[in-house]
């Protein structure tokens, strides 16, 4: 844990509902693209099947020096040596995901509202999550869209870094960053692309442009 992270521009999401080959397939098409930051995903997964799959991407990821993180569940992040967790605002607090793994993981929360973000600013929380920045798919039920602006608005909120989510494209995510985040989290434009390596690369590309010395 700390308070001069820097996260990478790009901040994969992959989600197990959107995949059209094995996880590690896709998760290995990420690394070789240049992703340094997967967060894997998984709502309808048995227990069992969560954990066996998340110790194979954390035993890949962690000799190439990749930040895997466990969506939902810091039982499992602990138990497979993940870089991260990112829990939700129904799932556990950031202090009781904390004392499960740990000062070395980095652990993030979703925030949806300005009550939420405030709040999640003064725990130990890694990066602050917002969204969805725009309409989104790949939640049953989203919440409600909280636009550019909020990222703008949260960002002189806190020191730590923010992270967009929701609904985020290639098209949109320069408008993001400059907006204030340090990353912008991606599912569907990434696992839906024709080429994902080749939309990765380009999120990275447009990244080295605005952020030319920080990342």
């Amino acid at each position: 844990m700390t308070m001069s992270l820097v996260l990478p521009p790009l901040y994969a999401i992959m989600d197990a509902a959107l995949l059209r080959i094995s996880e590690l397939a896709f998760f290995q098409m990420l690394v070789d693209a240049g992703v340094t930051l997967i967060q894997y995903r998984h709502k309808q997964a048995s227990p069992r099947e969560y954990f066996h799959t998340s110790l194979e991407l954390a035993n890949f990821s962690r000799p190439r020096g990749i930040r895997f993180v466990v969506n939902d569940r810091p039982d499992i992040a602990w138990l497979v040596g993940a870089g991260g967790v990112h829990v939700g605002q129904e799932d556990l607090a950031v202090e009781q995901a904390r004392r499960i793994v740990g000062n070395d993981c980095w652990v993030g929360v979703s925030t949806h509202t300005e009550e939420q973000f405030c709040s999640a600013a003064t725990t130990s929380a890694d990066y602050i999550a917002v969204g969805p920045i725009f309409p989104t798919t790949t939640k049953e039920r989203p919440d409600p869209v909280v636009g550019v602006e909020f990222v703008r608005r949260m960002r002189p909120l806190t020191a730590k870094p923010i992270v967009a989510i929701g609904g985020i494209t290639l098209e949109r995510a320069e408008a993001v960053w400059r907006a204030g985040a340090d990353s912008v989290a991606v599912a569907a434009d990434l696992l839906q692309a024709a080429d994902p390596a080749r939309r990765a690369r380009q999120y990275l590309e447009l990244a080295a442009s605005v952020f030319p010395q920080t990342h």
